[in-house]
């Protein structure tokens, strides 16, 4: 274990919180998208 800490483990941990929350998010809404418009255009078959 190291005596002092390091700014940039910290830096680089948050950069890639942010990351992977951002692309989780991407994730979601796209798919959300998507069961959207199939509902849409179901209703519209109807």
């Amino acid at each position: 274990m190291r005596e002092g800490l390091d700014q940039w483990d910290f830096v680089i941990a948050a950069y890639a919180v942010g990351i992977v929350a951002t692309l989780a998010l991407v994730v979601w809404a796209w798919r959300d998208m998507r069961r959207a418009e199939r509902r849409r255009d179901e209703a519209r078959r109807k």
